[in-house]
């Protein structure tokens, strides 16, 4: 324990030592994360629409015409049910609509009730027994009299996953370029104090330090830097992320009928990792200096 906080505290010394490599340090890697952190929030709210999306994804839902009655729905309900392939058909009526609409808005469903009118029509879900019976139940659905219009969500599920798969691969590809960046600059940062310190350094092992007694306080170095940086990055993100979802969450609800992520599950989540990702660039760019001005 005396050792660890030994590091730490020359760690903390070198840091203001080098106060101005430590900042370019810090501000690299903060520049590093805030990208990662925006490709970051942009796919973890892609994923919850996907999967919101996916909820629906095993269904058909049949709107039909205003002037369709029930005994009507009830016929199209018992031929689309003796169809190959449907599990389950079950009538929506409009009330039922709208009321599962405002459960989808949340807190902002009460702003549904200042509708007077209720807009919805009423609708047949079609649950199938898998996707592959999806396209052919639908189309047959859609020669049915009193059907207004079919909602099929294979093309749009296909599509969001295309597209989380790109900004997932986009991310990974921009985050390793920038965690070498980000630690070439911390070794630099490091090489610095190596440099300070070499007659130092000499003495100590002259006298019987080991070299991971050596190593220690820039390792922490390395680490503080990182976690410094981490801490910022994500502060920043939080607080951006927070006045995005404040002013433009409740429109994004109502338009996907899905919520952007909270603030404190994306801030929570964002903070471990960041903080690893900012512990592992200090530490690794410290080894890296070590390597080449230490014999190992």
């Amino acid at each position: 324990m005396s050792s660890l906080l030994y590091n730490i505290k020359q760690g903390f010394i070198q840091i203001f030592r080098n106060r101005g490599m430590s900042l370019a340090s810090i501000f690299s890697i903060v520049a590093m994360l805030l990208i990662l952190g925006l490709f970051f929030v942009i796919t973890v709210n892609v994923n919850l629409f996907t999967e919101v999306v996916k909820q629906d994804y095993d269904q058909v839902e049949v709107f039909l015409l205003e002037e369709t009655t029930n005994a009507e729905a009830q016929e199209l309900m018992a031929k689309i049910k003796a169809r190959d392939g449907v599990t389950d058909v079950v009538y929506r009526t409009k009330d039922d609509a709208l009321e599962i609409m405002k459960q989808r808005w949340g807190e902002s469903g009460y702003l549904l009730d200042s509708l007077g009118e209720n807009p919805l029509p009423a609708s047949i879900l079609i649950s199938v027994e898998s996707l592959d019976n999806a396209g052919a139940v639908a189309a047959y659905a859609g020669t049915l009299e009193g059907v207004d219009d079919i909602q099929y969500y294979q093309e749009t599920v296909e599509k969001l996953t295309r597209i989380t798969d790109f900004l997932q691969i986009g991310a990974m590809v921009i985050m390793v370029f920038l965690v070498v960046v980000s630690v070439v600059v911390v070794s630099n940062t490091v090489k610095l104090t190596v440099f300070a310190r070499s007659k130092e350094i000499e003495i100590m092992k002259y006298v019987g330090a080991t070299n991971w007694f050596i190593r220690g306080p820039f390792m922490a170095e390395g680490v503080i830097i990182g976690i410094l940086a981490a801490l910022v990055s994500s502060g920043l993100i939080a607080f951006v992320y927070g006045k995005i979802v404040e002013t433009v969450g409740a429109q994004v609800l109502a338009i996907v009928s899905c919520p952007l992520i909270s603030v404190g599950y994306m801030t929570s989540n964002m903070v471990i990792i960041f903080l690893a990702l900012g512990a592992s660039i200090g530490a690794w760019g410290s080894l890296l200096s070590m390597r080449r001005f230490l014999d190992t």
